[in-house]
C-alpha cells in the first residue's frame, strides 16, 4: 500500500479542482491511500479580494512572511508519505502566504522531510522564480523534489492582466467585455491535468520517481518563456526594493502602498511591453542561453 498526501491551498477553487483532477488516478487505485489537506489560515483571506486588503498583502506576500494557520490534523501527520503532491499558487512574484506559512512550519518538516514531492503550480504566466523560492523551502524541510507542473492562463500578458483582476475583485469568472477568454488556467487544461496524474501514478508504482519529470515535460506539464523570466526577475529585483521601503516605514505604509499601485500599474502597461520589443528585438543573439533558460526551469534542480 502506497500512501499519498495532496496538499493545496486555494480561494476560488481552481487549485482545488486541479488538485482532485490530478489526483483521480491515484484514487481509484485500491492498493494507493490517498490523503487530502487544504491548508487553512485562522485569519483566512477573503475571495473575492478588495483592493485594499489584495495590496496590503504586498510587502509580506514577496518577503514570505508567515502567518498563523489552522493546525495539520493529527491523522495525517501521523503517516510517513510515499509521496507529497504539493499545490500552490503565486501572489506578487512568490509563493503565496498560506503556502510560505505552512512550508515554514513544524509540520512541513514532519511531513516532507526524505519524501519525494511533485509541485504543481496555478498562476497568471510569471511562476519561475516562485519555484526557486518553493525549492528553497523544500530543500530545508529535507524533501526531495521529483517533478513540476506549471499550469497556467495561456492568454497573452496583458490581456490576462485584466481578466485576471477582474476574476479577483469580483469573484466571478466571466468573458471580459464579451470578447477576452475566461480568466484563470483554462478548464480544457484543468480536465486534461488528469494525464499528468497517470504519468505519476505510473511512476510511483514502479518506484522510478527520479524519471518523472522527463516524461512530463513530454506532456507539457511545463512551458517556459525566456521573455516572463526575464520580467520575472526584473519584477523580484524591483518588488525587493518596493517591499523593503515600504516595511522599515510603518508609519507610512498606506501612503507607500498607494505609490506602489501606480507603479505597478506603470510597469504593467508601459515598462512590460518595452521589455518585450526588447526581447523580441535581442531573441537572435540569444538563442543559445534562452535554449539553457528553458532547460532549466522545465527541471527540477537547483542552480
Amino acid at each position: 500500500m502506497k500512501n499519498v498526501l495532496v496538499i493545496y491551498y486555494s480561494q476560488s477553487g481552481q487549485l482545488a479542482e486541479i488538485a482532485d483532477n490530478i489526483a483521480a488516478p491515484l484514487v481509484a487505485d485500491p492498493n494507493i491511500n490517498v490523503v487530502f489537506h487544504q491548508i487553512e489560515l485562522e485569519k483566512p483571506f477573503p475571495f473575492p479580494w478588495n483592493k485594499e486588503l489584495f495590496f496590503e498583502a504586498f510587502p509580506e506576500s514577496f518577503l514570505q512572511i508567515p502567518t498563523k494557520l489552522k493546525p495539520v490534523p493529527q491523522h495525517i501527520l501521523d503517516v510517513k508519505y510515499d509521496l507529497v503532491l504539493f499545490h500552490y499558487q503565486v501572489w506578487f512574484l512568490s509563493p503565496s502566504i498560506p503556502i510560505n506559512s505552512f512550508l515554514k512550519s513544524p509540520e512541513a518538516k514532519q511531513l516532507l522531510n526524505n519524501t519525494p514531492v511533485v509541485t504543481i503550480s496555478g498562476s497568471r504566466n510569471m511562476w519561475y522564480l516562485a519555484q526557486e523560492k518553493v525549492k528553497v523551502l523544500l530543500a530545508q524541510n529535507g524533501a526531495l523534489l521529483k517533478g513540476n507542473i506549471a499550469l497556467v492562463d495561456r492568454a497573452g500578458n496583458l490581456i490576462s492582466v485584466i481578466t485576471i483582476v477582474e476574476w479577483m475583485f469580483s469573484g466571478k469568472k466571466y468573458k471580459h467585455w464579451g470578447i477576452f477568454p475566461l480568466p484563470g488556467v483554462s478548464q480544457k487544461d484543468i480536465n486534461e491535468s488528469v494525464k499528468f496524474g497517470q504519468t505519476i501514478h505510473t511512476e510511483l508504482l514502479a518506484e522510478n520517481l527520479d524519471a518523472l519529470q522527463p516524461k512530463l515535460i513530454e506532456q507539457e506539464a511545463v512551458k517556459v518563456s525566456p521573455y516572463l523570466v526575464a520580467v520575472d526577475k526584473k519584477g523580484n529585483f524591483v518588488f525587493t526594493k518596493w517591499s523593503g521601503i515600504i516595511t522599515k516605514r510603518p508609519q507610512k505604509r498606506q501612503m507607500l502602498l498607494k505609490i506602489f499601485v501606480v507603479y505597478l500599474v506603470l510597469a504593467i502597461w508601459v515598462i512590460s511591453p518595452i521589455v518585450y520589443i526588447l526581447h523580441v528585438l535581442t531573441y537572435p543573439f540569444k538563442i543559445g542561453s534562452n535554449k539553457k533558460v528553458v532547460n532549466y526551469y522545465q527541471g527540477v534542480k537547483s542552480a
